[in-house]
């Protein structure tokens, strides 16, 4: 899962813009008012009320800003979306484009999205972990890459820290009645974020020689720690217990939220039926592969055992980075699709902020940074804290298989080629906002598309091992199909309660089914549910794989004996991560249905 921009959770100051009523634009003027506009609405909206999203994207001149969470600044936030809402309303598709159009329904589906996400979901009221992960990430994308000297990022960092205290104090003010799982969450990683000021952020400008800097920055680290510290405990003591809000956003949101973020309408009640299909039809492949490793045992017993075979902690890196040599060489001989780059992503540990909801993650440079380009593979180690059967559990994960799915996901050909294609992309838009089921899609649909066309296949005259071998790795990509199928599952009836008595589908009944249906173990289900409630659509996963599917065969149908597996790739990239409906029409020429 790649770092994604959740303008909901990250606000800021920004010019208040009139919001009376736009004239219609007619269709001669449309396309040179919708490129002033759109980049009016990048430079002088999204990254002023974003920061932080600036300088991931490249733009350094927001690295000494942080976001600004107050209750007025939200209002006015709100009132600046709503103007260019109208602006953009105000320009006659007509005029554009066929690619421009799209771009056009994409920035105003963005746009929407935060309107309701901030006016309806109201997240900035409701969870607290929003304060304390996002000021961290505000420090960790001056640390991560060398992009500037390091005195620079230091300067930058002192003065986003003067800014942390005052976060807190709207924290406090804006928190009204939040999910308990959201605070728990919240108190969770709270430890981690400390460690991260202590530690982390002190080692990772230690070069720095600008001694005023240096000294700024003891002072302004020491409160940002202390800062955190005490948000820890008025959440511990007056935050824990008055958190009962409900975490479910309804059906109504969340088929809003799907079509503004996604540019799916389908029923929802159909959304589940796809989503349950998909999970078995994986577990009936799971059990039959199952029985070629084992006939004697049940798929359980199989698992069980799949998931006793994987690294040692200490060798769970090197593991993944022995992976991308095989990939790179399959994806080249297969011509399964252009790499762009000969460079490897670098892999490290997860960051301390991101390890409560995530076991692995790729953490590329934006599309605008020119000083920097190393792109970072994050996984997740267990804690040295844990038990001993809380790290099984965590490393049942990182299986034979599951290494292999992941590496592909997140490296090669997925997350991290798409990354390596993102100057190819046909527009600003295109590299500012995305699709999550373009993105993840597309990293899920890559982990069956390599093993289909043959990677990890037993040679001729293989012996048993290495069939067996093979096989095992398909369990583990088939073993992260249901995971993704139990996420599509989890989404829908945890925020809606779709198709349960009074429309109650609990936390408990959810990690049961990442556990049975999806068989992860409770662990993992546990993590996954806490993601769930407040990652509403993560079910994007599953959803874009099968989408990007249907459009492959429906092009294979129309194209014939002129299909190429690596033409449909490329095309596929060269279209930026727009959702799967504007991909669809540009490649087929029509308005067929996603799914």
């Amino acid at each position: 899962m790649p770092k994604r921009f959740l303008l909901t959770a990250v606000l800021g100051t920004a010019m208040l813009t009139s919001t009376a009523p736009a004239q219609r634009i007619s269709a001669d003027g449309a396309a040179q008012t919708f490129g002033f506009v759109s980049d009016q609405y990048f430079s002088d909206i999204l990254f002023h009320y974003a920061p932080t999203y600036g300088t991931q994207m490249g733009f350094h001149q927001y690295d000494t800003q942080l976001e600004d969470y107050s209750a007025a600044t939200i209002q006015k936030q709100i009132a600046a979306l709503h103007a260019y809402e109208k602006k953009l309303e105000a320009i006659d598709p007509a005029g554009l484009d066929a690619s421009v159009a799209a771009d056009h329904n994409i920035l105003l589906n963005s746009i929407r999205s935060q309107l309701l996400s901030l006016e309806v979901i109201r997240n900035w009221e409701k969870n607290p972990d929003n304060y304390s992960s996002g000021v961290t990430n505000s420090i960790f994308v001056l640390m991560e890459r060398p992009f500037a000297p390091v005195n620079t990022r230091l300067r930058a960092a002192v003065e986003r820290e003067k800014q942390i205290p005052q976060v807190f104090v709207e924290a406090r003010k804006n928190l009204k009645n939040p999910p308990r799982i959201f605070t728990e969450v919240a108190l969770e990683q709270i430890d981690g974020l400390i460690s991260f000021f202590e530690k982390d952020v002190p080692t990772a400008f230690a070069a720095a020689d600008d001694a005023k800097a240096k000294a700024d920055f003891a002072h302004t680290n020491a409160v940002v720690i202390q800062s955190l510290k005490d948000y820890g405990a008025w959440m511990k003591s007056d935050l824990l217990p008055r958190s009962n809000g409900d975490y479910r956003l309804g059906a109504d949101v969340f088929a809003k939220k799907l079509a503004y973020d996604e540019m799916v309408d389908i029923p929802l009640d159909r959304l589940l039926e796809i989503a349950l299909d998909d999970l078995h039809r994986n577990q009936q492949e799971f059990a039959h592969i199952a029985r070629e490793v084992a006939p004697s045992k049940s798929p359980q017993d199989v698992l069980a055992e799949l998931a006793m075979i994987h690294p040692a902690p200490d060798k769970l890196l090197d593991s993944f980075h022995n992976t991308f040599d095989s990939l790179i060489a399959f994806i080249r001989a297969h011509n399964i699709i252009t790499i762009p780059s000969e460079v490897q992503p670098t892999l490290e540990e997860t960051p301390p902020f991101m390890r409560a909801t995530t076991f692995a993650s790729m953490d590329p440079p934006g599309p605008f940074e020119t000083h920097s380009t190393k792109a970072y593979f994050n996984v997740t180690l267990p804690e040295k804290t844990w038990t001993q059967p809380h790290v099984a559990e965590h490393m049942a994960s990182f299986n034979v298989g599951t290494i292999i799915s992941t590496s592909v996901h997140e490296a090669y050909p997925g997350h991290y080629v798409q990354f390596l294609w993102q100057n190819q992309f046909p527009s600003k838009v295109r590299k500012i906002v995305w699709s999550n089921s373009n993105v993840e899609g597309w990293a899920h649909y890559t982990e069956q598309m390599m093993l289909d066309e043959g990677y990890a296949a037993p040679p001729a005259n293989a012996t048993p091992e290495q069939v067996r071998q093979s096989r095992l790795i398909r369990l583990g990509q088939l073993q992260d199909a249901l995971l993704r199928d139990a996420r599509f599952v989890n989404a829908i009836k945890l925020h809606t309660g779709l198709g349960e008595p009074n429309q109650q589908w609990t936390i408990e009944q959810s990690v049961d089914f990442f556990v049975k249906e999806g068989y992860q173990s409770r662990s993992v289900g546990l993590v996954e549910t806490k993601r769930g409630t407040s990652d509403a659509t993560y079910l994007y996963y599953t959803l874009g794989k099968l989408e990007i599917m249907k459009l492959r065969e429906d092009l294979r149908k129309k194209q014939g004996s002129d299909f190429n597996l690596q033409a449909f790739h490329d095309a596929f990239m060269r279209q930026g991560p727009a959702p799967i409906k504007v991909i669809r029409k540009a490649m087929l020429h029509d308005d067929s249905p996603v799914l």
